[in-house]
């Protein structure tokens, strides 16, 4: 049986993407390897071994284009409106906060973020399949 450990992104300034993952979502450095050409940084919290490896390419010049492709990140929460008012406070810029529906019963209240490389991240309330 396989094992998720990690989702690499590819990110523009290093800095930047470790502080707003830290602020967003506590994510802390676990490791980070420097290379000649790259360096990978693994973040990660105590709610999970999960980790977000983040590649930053020295020599890039511009920002990423994410293309067609890219989804989202999605992470649970005790409080999604109480997040979301931390957001807020904190200049994230937090999309709305909606309640989404399936078959009349609700499934997920949640938001969006947007890092500062344009990766969606979704923001779930801990509940039903989402626990």
């Amino acid at each position: 049986m396989a094992k998720a450990i990690h989702s690499m992104i590819r990110v523009f300034d290093l800095e930047r993407s470790m502080d707003f993952y830290r602020e967003a979502f506590g994510l802390a450095l676990v490791e980070r390897l420097d290379f000649d050409d790259f360096t990978l940084a693994y973040l990660r919290n105590s709610e999970s071994e999960f980790e977000l490896e983040l590649t930053w390419n020295h020599d890039q010049e511009v920002p990423y284009e994410h293309g067609s492709g890219y989804g989202h990140l999605a992470v649970t929460v005790d409080d999604v409106e109480e997040e979301h008012t931390r957001f807020e406070a904190k200049g994230l810029a937090p999309r709305k906060l909606v309640s989404m529906e399936h078959a009349g019963k609700q499934l997920a209240h949640i938001f969006f973020v947007q890092d500062p490389d344009g990766y969606e991240i979704e923001v779930i309330q801990r509940a039903g399949r989402f626990i």
